[in-house]
């Protein structure tokens, strides 16, 4: 099929950062985008070639989308699966597939998958409702610390949080969630799969990335992680097993710990473009974006090496102000060497907020760093 500068249409779900930085590409390609996403302010408006407001959990709405184009995909997993399952028994291609998405959507589902598919992964137990825990810690079942999260509609460190005393239960949804060990980790690591529709299949650099305490938000992504080759290459290959046993076909982020003792074990998924890859839209021969491009169009995948050492500092809004944003010290980060801004269009701020990120590229992945701490203790995101 041709898709370039044709009739072809591709649809995307959900239009925020993610499906801003998708579009950078497919206007790369002339390839016609649709985009829906529930917000009439999201940042994919302006760059895709139809927008169109509506709920994403909304079975009519991502229906109707399905049937004004010849592929759908998504920047976001949180999406009507019964209207996505309808679509691909049409006939439509959906990538990734709405089978690997119902296991995905789900944390508690992700969790079992891994275990019935020998995936490493921290222990666990499912919980239909949040009162079960507190009778389970009653009886001995479960003993602090441990991590509480909720089973769906968690995102930038919401839906996730360190149980250290009962007290700490205070406040939390009460519907299904799932009280995970605490893993005693070296590092905190990532690696993308690309895998095409035809089956071709290739793998990022491993990543590092250091979490903000608070918020429970990525502050820094490392590229390469600074770890032995031997652990690296155990990552990947944990990574690649998921990917063939998930049955994706786009992009897949695997979220993962590095014991002390160098064991692999495997966190989370997301089935899309990741956070933990933004990194290469500056730092990769084939940025993520592209590569999932290419994979759901069934297109040659590209090389995933870096042409450099690259870290991603996020830039998200600072505690105490809400409001309409201003970016304090743009002008200072850019005049560093290597430093290059992404901001994603959201006119309003709030704490922790995701709002952009920058990406600092260097031959020295140390001196990267240094200018890392440079660009985080620089720049501001704040309200008027």
């Amino acid at each position: 099929m041709n898709y370039f500068s044709s009739e072809f249409k591709l649809g995307i779900l959900g239009g925020g950062q993610l499906g801003k930085m998708l579009l950078y590409e497919t206007r790369k390609f002339d390839i016609h985008t649709k985009v829906m996403d529930p917000s009439n302010e999201a940042p994919s408006r302006i760059a895709c070639n139809e927008f169109f407001q509506g709920d994403l959990m909304d079975y009519d709405a991502v229906y109707a989308l399905g049937k004004k184009v010849d592929l759908l995909t998504i920047e976001i997993e949180n999406v009507n699966l019964d209207a996505l399952e309808k679509l691909e028994e049409e006939g439509l291609k959906v990538y990734p597939p709405t089978s690997a998405l119902r296991i995905i959507q789900n944390k508690a589902k992700q969790k079992l998958f891994y275990v019935d598919n020998n995936i490493p992964t921290a222990d666990f137990q499912r919980f239909a409702y949040k009162s079960e825990i507190e009778d389970s810690i009653a009886n001995g079942g479960i003993t602090f610390p441990f991590i509480w999260k909720a089973t769906q509609f968690g995102y930038d460190g919401q839906g996730v949080k360190v149980v250290r005393k009962l007290e700490d239960l205070n406040g939390l949804p009460t519907g299904e969630c799932i009280a995970e060990k605490m893993v005693d980790f070296k590092n905190e690591l990532a690696v993308i799969v690309a895998r095409s529709a035809s089956g071709e299949v290739k793998t990022y650099p491993v990543v590092e990335m250091e979490f903000h305490p608070e918020a429970n938000q990525v502050e820094y992504v490392l590229c390469p992680a600074r770890i032995d080759e031997k652990v690296a290459a155990k990552a990947r290959e944990v990574a690649l097993d998921l990917s063939h046993k998930i049955k994706h076909v786009g992009l897949l982020a695997v979220e993962m710990f590095q014991t002390q003792d160098d064991k692999i074990l495997v966190n989370e998924v997301a089935p899309r473009p990741h956070n933990s890859g933004h990194y290469s839209i500056e730092a990769s021969y084939t940025n993520q974006f592209e590569q999932h491009i290419r994979a759901i169009l069934d297109l040659p995948l590209g090389n995933t090496d870096s042409k450099v050492a690259g870290i991603m500092v996020n830039l998200v809004g600072a505690e105490g102000h809400t409001g309409n944003v201003v970016y304090k010290n743009m002008e200072k980060i850019m005049g560093m060497d290597g430093v290059t801004p992404h901001i994603y269009g959201k006119k309003q701020t709030r704490p922790f907020r995701k709002m952009g990120h920058v990406t600092i590229v260097n031959n020295d992945i140390a001196e990267a760093r240094k200018i890392a701490e440079q660009v985080k203790n620089s720049i501001k995101v704040i309200s008027e």
